[in-house]
């Protein structure tokens, strides 16, 4: 079975490593490659069969399999389910890394992971609830492309005005993840609806609810975090460094002065020693 089943991988297993070494590693983003590193050795090396990785309101909340809020979304049904996921992951992960850095952006992977999963279950034992039918509390959810729609939210919010192009179609970026919603939905009834507009809310609570807030705060004493919100006049490249005066979030005080690259290299050397 597993031999069929890597035989199977093939296809878009190896047109998604081609588009990844097309890009080029170097150009990719560490967490965003880390992201797409994690998948694809899961899929090849999954954790456990996956009836026991799937989230769903029976296995995740009246079984208590708490585990699978983080083992579901970095496994996969098949090759191309990976392929259009990653694909997906590549393109908005090297646009949002970039942007809100890389620290910041692994804790956003990693509590959108959770939370969606938490959202989808709410979502579901509510269509339970209101349709009195039990058999939304066995849909059981797999794959990243909850996390994938959180993610395309936060791309439409920090890049406003752009028109996406949805299966040919020129909708407004401020729409463009509700029209995919729907058509994905309508094109492929299999796929998770309940698991795509929770990454969805999951992304409205971050950029217009108190989410983003509330990681802040939890992030607070953490030190290498950095506040995605202010602006990268500070950031340091590879070809010299920038500085800003202002105090910044979570202990950071960068120098009030620019520093020629040689006064910065003695003062390097000069922090080294007292290490």
């Amino acid at each position: 079975m597993m031999q069929r089943r890597h035989r199977r991988a093939n296809a878009g297993l190896l047109l998604l490593l081609y588009e990844i070494f097309h890009v080029g590693l170097q150009n990719i983003p560490p967490v965003t490659l880390g992201v797409l590193a994690l998948n694809i050795f899961l899929f090849l090396n999954p954790v456990r069969p996956l009836l026991e990785v799937c989230i769903s309101v029976d296995e995740g909340f009246y079984r208590k399999s708490w585990q699978r809020l983080l083992l579901s979304p970095v496994h996969h049904a098949d090759d191309w389910h990976l392929y259009y996921n990653m694909i997906s992951m590549l393109w908005k992960g090297i646009i949002l890394e970039k942007k809100l850095k890389s620290i910041w952006f692994a804790y956003v992977i990693a509590v959108f992971s959770v939370l969606i999963g938490v959202v989808y279950m709410v979502l579901e034992l509510m269509l339970a609830k209101i349709l009195d039918d039990p058999s939304y509390e066995m849909n059981c959810a797999v794959g990243f492309s909850g996390v994938l729609f959180a993610l395309k939210v936060l791309n439409n919010h920090y890049n406003p005005g752009r028109v996406s192009s949805v299966f040919g179609l020129q909708i407004s970026s401020k729409y463009a993840c509700w029209v995919e919603l729907v058509a994905i939905h309508l094109i492929s009834p299999g796929t998770s609806f309940c698991g795509h507009l929770a990454g969805i809310l999951v992304g409205l609570m971050y950029t217009m609810g108190p989410l983003q807030k509330i990681m802040k705060a939890c992030a607070g004493g953490i030190s290498s975090f950095t506040d995605p919100a202010r602006p990268r006049d500070y950031y340091s490249d590879f070809d010299g460094a920038t500085y800003n005066n202002e105090r910044r979030p979570y202990g950071f005080w960068f120098p009030p002065e620019q520093h020629s690259e040689e006064e910065i290299r003695r003062q390097r050397l000069h922090r080294f020693e007292r290490e």
